[in-house]
């Protein structure tokens, strides 16, 4: 069954209103007629099965049959901070943490990134981003639409990491799962996550010391060196099964 997200201000227990660029994709690409039925997601661990009731020019009524409780989010809020990396790997890492359950993904301008964009090519790129981040948000069958937030500067990503339960960076000199391991203790129901993955050239060393100074705990994810568009899915693995055993 064909599934899209509904706005919260557009959703009633007897009616949804769908607009954007949906309209057309129902339209028009899938030729959904009045009466086929589709599912509707709120936002709000809520699943609405509805009938499509009309096509009224850039918007589609839909009749809510039934409302179902869903339970398809993790325990704790994940934000992926993520050193821009070369090429389209930007683009998978989105896709596949998506799928894995992160909440938010913070693209990060580090030192040793290659890739650098001004405002009007970074205001682009989220766009693009974000349509990402909601194709892979539908196809896995979320609750959310994860939010592709601006890119930040590495200060500015520290400084809004602060704000979280617990920050962690996965860094090639820490020594010991141990390390890992007690992080993932404290990561628990209705914590905020914060997760640092570095670009291709990895960390400078005056980053990884600011972080530390600032309260962000180096972990390793074993003894070999993971790639950029590697690390924020082993990361996100490991504590989607973390989170989900214990339930």
């Amino acid at each position: 069954m064909n599934r899209f997200f509904g706005k919260s201000e557009n959703i009633t227990e007897k009616r949804i209103v769908i607009d954007g660029q949906d309209v057309n994709h129902m339209k028009n690409v899938l030729r959904l007629k009045v009466g086929e039925q589709v599912m509707v997601n709120g936002g709000d661990n809520k699943d609405y099965l509805c009938t499509i009731a009309e096509y009224q020019g850039d918007i589609v009524n839909l009749d809510v049959l039934e409302i179902v409780d869903s339970d398809r989010e993790l325990a704790a809020k994940i934000c992926l901070f993520q050193g821009l990396p070369k090429g389209d790997k930007m683009e998978l890492i989105i896709q596949k943490c998506v799928e894995l359950g992160v909440n938010e993904i913070v693209p990060v301008a580090m030192k040793r990134c290659v890739v650098k964009l001004d405002d009007k090519k970074a205001e682009s790129k989220i766009k693009r981003y974000q349509s990402i981040s909601e194709s892979a948000a539908k196809q896995s069958n979320r609750s959310i639409i994860p939010q592709i937030n601006r890119v930040m500067s590495f200060k500015e990503a520290i400084e809004y990491a602060k704000g979280m339960d617990i920050a962690i960076v996965p860094y090639e000199l820490c020594e010991g799962m141990d390390t890992f391991k007690k992080a993932l203790s404290e990561i628990t129901t209705g914590k905020t996550v914060g997760v640092f993955i570095g670009p291709e050239g990895g960390f400078e060393p005056t980053e990884i010391s600011y972080a530390l100074e600032n309260g962000i705990t180096p972990v390793s994810l074993g003894r070999r060196i993971l790639r950029t568009e590697t690390a924020g899915m082993t990361v996100m693995s490991i504590i989607m099964y973390h989170l989900e055993i214990q339930e």
